[in-house]
């Protein structure tokens, strides 16, 4: 066995699902393999797998083969291992660094500690009202091994980081997509030249404060906030929800998309062919619980019509995401508008199940020969400015028999109105034809 295949063992040594359909005491071989390179131990392990029958884990329904391919849209690419991202995350969570992190000094100074305090309060209450809840909720509701084992799309997301993988904590992969900047990672001197650091800091709080009081993210804050003002895009926000949600970051990439719809890697200096373009981000991170490996997509993208018309690009990468579970929440009930029919079409003829309250996708959409609605909590009409949009189908399917209660509160209204929630899942013969090709 040359260098270049122990390497790959290396490699599938460190993505927990490839390491899991491997027999316990071949796990130990391949560890030891891979420390002292040895070609002895690597014949012994496969030797060992191969007379081990039902040792592994089965392949998944439609596939030909005992590995699951991914989609080539979201085909994971190693994303170089470097602590900046998580010293950085960690520091601007108010989550104390790593031994050797670069801001040691500065956790020392009374505006961090301040900063530190009130987070951990704004986070505890978070996991008391709303995070409990997501977790009970996707235990009880979304634990099966179809969706556990798919991509989680979530469009209109923001940086909502958190909804996503208190959802399905378990996947592999998720990808974000919306209209607000990638951005990039400020580095320790730049931070350390705030003129205002407490200001800064309070500042960085607030951009959390929507998240953190409201279960979702305000356009119009976002506008303020992530352009520029206090951050230049939704990188340090998303980095930031998932070191408070346990993980570490283990490095990142920045992408964009190629004329094939594929996600490259992108120089800053890359000038986007429309004016939201298709800059994007891939987080790596692992699970502290756990220690599974995870990859998070975002992708700046405008998702309505007119731009998606002169975008082939993503709706390539979009058609590649064959088999997702997708998400919406709060989303201004975009696709309830003609003008974002491209994507909620796209979301309609790829997703094997569609989790989201009532701004996502209308309730009429989901005709019974296809798909199969599970409803949770309570419905009357909208909320707010958007109690004009009040489905009628919806609102009877509320009064029959079979709605589950939900336990949390989230979207519009949060802590004031009832919430709901509507699982829509594909029948089994359409599940079928909906599975990735591999």
């Amino acid at each position: 066995m040359n260098c270049n295949e122990i390497n790959g063992l290396h490699v599938m040594s460190q993505n927990p699902t490839a390491l899991s359909r491997i027999p316990t005491i071949s796990k130990e071989i391949l560890r030891v393999s891979i420390r002292y390179r040895s070609p002895l131990l690597v014949a012994l392990l496969f030797a060992f797998a191969t007379v081990s029958p039902g040792c592994g884990h089965p392949a998944p329904p439609g596939a030909t083969s005992t590995e699951k391919k991914e989609p080539a849209a979201t085909a994971p690419v190693p994303v170089p291992e470097n602590r900046d991202a998580d010293d950085t995350a960690r520091f601007l969570a108010g989550m104390p660094g790593h031994p050797g992190s670069p801001f040691a000094d500065l956790e020392q100074t009374e505006a961090w500690k301040d900063h530190r305090a009130r987070l951990d309060s704004a986070w505890h209450n978070l996991d008391v009202t709303l995070i409990a809840g997501l977790h009970k909720f996707a235990k009880a509701e979304l634990s099966d091994a179809a969706l556990r084992e798919a991509i989680v799309y979530y469009p209109f997301s923001g940086p909502d980081a958190l909804y996503a993988t208190a959802c399905f904590p378990d996947n592999s992969t998720y990808v974000l997509v919306a209209l607000e900047p990638s951005g990039t990672l400020p580095s320790l001197e730049q931070l350390s030249r705030k003129q205002d650091f407490a200001g800064y800091l309070k500042a960085t709080r607030d951009t959390m404060g929507s998240v953190l009081g409201r279960s979702f993210f305000i356009t119009r804050e976002m506008d303020h906030q992530f352009r520029g003002q206090v951050t230049d895009g939704l990188l340090l926000p998303i980095l930031e929800v998932l070191v408070r949600r346990h993980n570490t970051i283990l490095g990142f990439r920045y992408t964009r998309l190629d004329d094939a719809g594929k996600l490259i890697d992108r120089d800053l200096s890359y000038k986007p062919r429309t004016p939201y373009g298709d800059k994007g981000l891939q987080i790596a991170y692992r699970s502290d619980e756990d220690q599974s490996v995870h990859q998070m997509y975002y992708l700046t993208i405008n998702l309505d019509d007119e731009h998606l018309k002169t975008n082939p690009q993503f709706v390539k990468y979009a058609a590649g995401l064959k088999g997702a579970v997708t998400l919406l929440k709060a989303t201004s009930y975009m696709t309830h508008r003609n003008e974002f029919s491209i994507i909620r079409g796209l979301i309609l003829a790829n997703s094997q199940a569609v989790l989201q309250d009532d701004s996502g996708i209308p309730f009429h959409f989901f005709s019974p020969d296809t798909w199969k609605v599970q409803l949770f909590g309570e419905y009357t009409r909208p909320y707010g400015s958007f109690r004009y949009l009040i489905q009628q189908d919806l609102q009877k399917a509320y009064h029959d028999p079979g709605v589950r209660p939900l336990p949390f509160r989230i979207g519009y209204g949060y802590g004031k109105v009832n919430s709901n929630l509507q699982l829509a899942r594909r029948t089994a013969q359409t599940a079928a034809q909906n599975r990735p090709s591999n």
